[in-house]
């Protein structure tokens, strides 16, 4: 059924409930993003976190882009690709010179920014965005974990908010709360003091299926986005050993950590102070808390076997339990739709 949200007059190809994949870098390349955006739901391609002259990254992006148009079939190199683009912007250095012109060649329909390290990055950022993609009507997604922080994202001119709980898998705000609150309350905020603008909310964090969709439309989100689930599907390059890893993993609120720990042991310690990231919890973080130093828990890490799943860092939201199967994107994104348009109708029905 054709969305009659905001979202359809953004993105004629979607479909109700409005499902988005997370951009998450190495992981959500073209593969996912075209399959999940052919099934209704709207893609983010992982864009990467360098944009200097020497990255590798920003050619990578662009070849990503390019297989999206090719997976996709869209041939007119003037039409919108629909699908988005999500960047990390603790330092936005030589994003304007490297990754705008990227953008502004193959056009996403979207770009979606998170973690600066200033509010003045996304402040600049923004509106340079819309200005390079006016001529399709680019939109600028920001993720937020806290009210001041949509505040500030709604004031800085972003087209919509990504409220991202804690129990979001990933890298996030170190403290915060779960959608249950953090939702209505950023919703509550742009009722108040954006009257005027239409901001719509994505729900982001521990939404696995349909009947997290249905509690995010509920709560006052306008959509959904799905991280974790999305990484055990078949479209992604993940190997089939972590996926089931995934599949295998249960009771989520405990099986999985909040830490900086695991980008220290991975040597990705580049985030912020505000920011930590989840995962499950496996041999690295266990002998963390057992006293074992950083130095040799890095040592450990870097000498495990290739097959050696229990000292890789595998970022996962709390609700990995509820994964049970591999599945392809188009199931994810038709089943959990069709999932939360049963429930909503059942209660429904109920209150009548």
């Amino acid at each position: 059924m054709p969305s009659t949200n905001v979202f359809s007059s953004w993105f004629p190809h979607t479909t109700t409930p409005f499902i988005a994949s997370a951009p998450m870098f190495g992981t959500a390349t073209a593969s996912l993003v075209a399959a999940v955006s052919n099934a209704g739901g709207f893609g983010f391609l992982g864009g990467g976190y360098d944009f200097s002259t020497t990255s590798g990254q920003i050619p990578a992006l662009s070849a990503e882009l390019t297989n999206t148009r090719i997976l996709l079939k869209i041939q007119d190199p003037k039409a919108p690709v629909p699908v988005g683009v999500g960047f990390l912007t603790f330092n936005t250095d030589g994003f304007l010179e490297n990754a705008i012109p990227v953008i502004a060649a193959h056009r996403p329909a979207a770009v979606w920014l998170f973690a600066p390290k200033s509010r003045a990055q996304h402040a600049s950022l923004i509106p340079a965005l819309k200005t390079a993609g006016a001529e399709w009507n680019l939109k600028v997604f920001v993720q937020v974990g806290t009210v001041a922080a949509a505040r500030e994202a709604a004031e800085d001119g972003a087209s919509a908010l990504v409220a991202q709980g804690v129990d979001a898998g990933g890298h996030q705000w170190a403290q915060g709360a779960g959608i249950v609150s953090l939702v209505p309350e950023v919703a509550d905020m742009l009722a108040r003091e954006f009257s005027g603008k239409e901001i719509p909310i994505l729900a982001a964090g521990g939404i696995m299926d349909g009947r997290g969709v249905a509690a995010a439309l509920v709560l006052g989100a306008d959509g959904v986005v799905m991280g974790t689930r999305f990484i055990a599907t078949e479209e992604t390059a993940t190997p089939a050993a972590t996926k089931e890893r995934y599949v295998a993993s249960s009771d989520g609120g405990v099986s999985t950590i909040k830490s900086t720990v695991h980008d220290d042991i991975q040597g990705t310690a580049l985030w912020p102070p505000p920011y930590n990231g989840r995962a499950i919890i496996g041999a690295s973080y266990q002998d963390f808390t057992n006293g074992v130093s950083i130095e040799d828990n890095i040592a450990k890490y870097k000498n495990a076997g290739e097959g050696d799943l229990s000292r890789k860092i595998l970022w996962a939201g709390s609700g990995v339990g509820l994964i049970r199967s591999v599945l392809s994107a188009k199931d994810v994104v038709v089943q959990s739709q069709k999932e939360a348009k049963e429930i909503l109708g059942r209660v429904n029905r109920v209150l009548l």
